[in-house]
């Protein structure tokens, strides 16, 4: 078991590593989620399918059911699948990471929920993440 979660944790870094700002003469070097002069930041159409499948999978989780496993590796092959995807560049690209971060995080968290109290209210940390991003990104 630990072994699997030496490899995913590896596999989850090179992924977000993969996904680097390619013109970074514009970054704001924040780690505050700012609005693009009052309007929300546009994603990348390639990467929009991921981002709605994630939601979808935390609507549907019921942590009494005890699925948050399932959850938890179903937003890992959505994570993968979006980083792979990302074409994104400039302030909009850096924007993005803002908020990716601390939901990766929470993501990997979720893996190790040890019961079914700690899987939800993570899961509420994930979906609140979401209302962020929602509020910062079309």
């Amino acid at each position: 078991m630990k072994s699997k979660l030496i490899f995913f944790l590896c596999t989850l870094l090179l992924l977000a590593n993969a996904c680097k700002p390619k013109n970074t003469s514009k970054s704001s070097g924040s780690d505050i989620l700012l609005l693009n002069n009052g309007e929300k930041w546009k994603v990348n159409e390639e990467m929009m399918p991921y981002l709605k499948g994630m939601q979808e999978a935390l609507s549907s989780f019921d942590a009494a059911k005890g699925d948050s496993k399932m959850l938890a590796e179903t937003l890992r092959g959505y994570n993968k699948k979006l980083i792979k995807s990302c074409t994104m560049e400039g302030e909009s690209h850096d924007q993005l990471h803002v908020w990716l971060h601390p939901y990766l995080e929470l993501t990997d968290a979720l893996t190790k929920a040890e019961t079914p109290d700690d899987a939800e209210q993570i899961a509420l940390k994930i979906k609140s993440s979401f209302e962020t991003f929602n509020q910062y990104f079309q």
